[in-house]
């Protein structure tokens, strides 16, 4: 095994020379060249640490901490920062011209972007500003009357459940919460919980791609060829499944996609994508009123008012940055950094793994729970002794911490979560 000094100047030697003239800040096309030098499999590139340095090196995130809370936001690569102080500078000059003659037709290039990593049309992909406001533009526009009923799990995100119950309190719909397993290995059997719960009052169902609270991936496909032979359309949740590992829309054949692009894409904060198949628009209301002309238009769910270019035009950086990397290789890291800690602690008879780690049931999201440590104290004192940033779940059907590392983290960091999360395993939380 190399010393750390060794290590560290194998790192140093990577640095391509061009990187110093610009600062040691990379550029996207330096960053790109150096990352062509590598050839192998994703599983080989995920354990090649010459090449996450190079993209390490993108980031410019804090050391002085250990950030395992990506799920909810990511830190962008300062390229993607750079672009977008470069788009917001513009913007200001004048905006009435900048922003809206010049900037607001270049987002029809990010859109196509989008797009094209998730298989389909650019005029199937509508740009918003997260997750949450894509799904609610879907679970708003379907017409429900009073007795209709969604079925979801109980594992949904909770701000998704609140906008269901919303309108149970409203307009008397109903909202049917099913429970799947932890974690859920058995695609089929999910599949069935959810034919199970249907009804004669059934209109449509919800759920997650990959389940925020454990990172376990749903089978999609499955859920809605059994909801097509019940004529009931299907919302899938993404907000943490695109861009974290490889698949198209046409492996998924669902009709409603919603994601957040500041979560594994790197994209700037507060940015989004809605899908929907282009023969569905139509039938959809916006969430803000827009002109019929635009009834069939995917840009309907993007009438919100004054709004800024520079999140969206850097999302094109993002997508460069993303696809540079590849999502197969980003994904394979991800998993690889999950079993480096998971494997480690899970052997501890106190440590209990909420996430399955069969291939293709998870990827880089995990929880853990470490038996008679509550999840918010443990927390604490991984934050507050370690200045180290988990996410601490309680949930009637799991609990402990969940772990999301990043292409940006370092085998070091893992390592040091591993063993902190160990000694707490074997003596419990300090006095």
């Amino acid at each position: 095994m190399p010393s750390r000094r060794t290590f560290l100047e194998t790192l140093g030697r990577a640095a391509p020379a061009a990187w110093l003239a610009t600062g040691g800040r990379p550029q996207l096309r330096e960053i790109l060249d150096e990352l062509s030098r590598f050839t192998g499999t994703p599983q080989e590139i995920a354990q090649d640490e010459r090449y996450w340095f190079t993209v390490q090196q993108a980031f410019t995130v804090d050391r002085s901490l250990v950030n395992l809370n990506n799920g909810g936001v990511s830190p962008s690569p300062a390229l993607v920062q750079d672009a977008m102080k470069r788009h917001l500078d513009y913007s200001n000059q004048a905006p009435v011209y900048t922003m809206w003659r010049i900037q607001e037709p270049q987002r029809e290039t990010v859109r196509a972007g989008i797009a094209r990593m998730f298989g389909c049309d650019a005029e199937e992909v509508a740009l918003t500003r997260n997750a949450s406001e894509s799904l609610q533009i879907c679970q708003a526009g379907f017409d429900l009357q009073r007795g209709d009923e969604v079925v979801t799990t109980s594992q949904d995100y909770p701000r998704m459940i609140t906008t269901w119950q919303q309108r149970e309190r409203r307009e008397g719909v109903v909202l049917r919460q099913i429970r799947i397993p932890v974690p859920a290995e058995d695609p089929a059997r999910v599949v069935a919980l959810f034919e199970a719960a249907i009804t004669p009052r059934t209109r449509l169902i919800h759920m997650c791609h990959m389940v925020n609270l454990n990172g376990q991936i749903l089978p999609v496909q499955g859920v809605v060829r059994m909801a097509r032979r019940h004529e009931l359309p299907v919302i899938v949740d993404g907000a943490h499944a695109f861009a974290h590992f490889p698949f198209t829309r046409q492996e998924l054949e669902c009709d409603y996609y919603a994601s957040s692009l500041h979560k594994w894409l790197f994209a700037p904060h507060g940015t989004g994508m809605l899908y929907v198949a282009k023969d569905r628009i139509p039938g959809l209301w916006p969430l803000q009123a827009a002109a019929p002309s635009l009834d069939a238009n995917i840009r309907k769910f993007e009438e919100i008012g004054t709004h800024p270019a520079a999140n969206y035009l850097a999302t094109a950086e993002a997508v460069a940055f993303s696809n540079g990397i590849g999502l197969a290789n980003k994904a394979a890291r991800l998993v690889y950094l999950r079993d480096r800690w998971a494997n480690a602690l899970r052997a501890h008879p106190r440590v209990r793994l909420h996430t399955s780690l069969k291939p293709g049931l998870a990827c880089g999201l995990a929880l853990v729970q470490i038996e008679g440590v509550d999840p918010g104290k443990l927390y604490e004192h991984l934050w507050t002794r370690h200045r180290i940033i988990v996410t601490p779940i309680k949930h009637p059907e799991m609990e402990g911490v969940r772990i999301t590392p990043n292409v940006y983290t370092t085998l070091e960091e893992i390592d040091l979560f591993t063993s902190v999360m160990a000694r707490v395993a074997s003596e419990g939380l300090p006095a």
